[in-house]
């Protein structure tokens, strides 16, 4: 079983932390951390955006990514969310192994 990390950005910090605990409660994801506020720089609408951010780190079992994507667009209030996934090469086995149980 391969592990990934998720990354996304909110709005506020109330929306990061619905998105997380849906995700955790839905079983795609074993844990998720908000952190923020982040400053996020990027082009949007023509023009360079510099907006307050919240980012979620979720840690998920590979076999859920497809899954994790659909719940993370569904539930967004951006038009475009940000769904990026990271391998995860290599970490503790008892954690990596709690990751994939809470996520079955």
């Amino acid at each position: 079983m391969s592990h990934i990390v998720v990354f996304t950005t909110t709005s506020s910090a109330d929306e990061a932390a619905a998105i997380g605990r849906g995700l955790v409660e839905a079983r795609l994801a074993a844990c998720v951390q908000v952190i923020g506020p982040i400053r996020s720089l990027y082009h949007w609408d023509g023009q360079v955006q510099d907006d307050q951010e919240w980012q979620l780190q979720v840690k998920t079992a590979a076999d859920r990514l497809d899954a994790v994507t659909e719940y993370i667009q569904r539930e967004h209030t951006y038009d475009e969310p940000e769904v990026i996934a990271l391998p995860v090469v290599g970490g503790s086995a008892g954690y990596l192994g709690w990751v994939t149980g809470r996520t079955r």
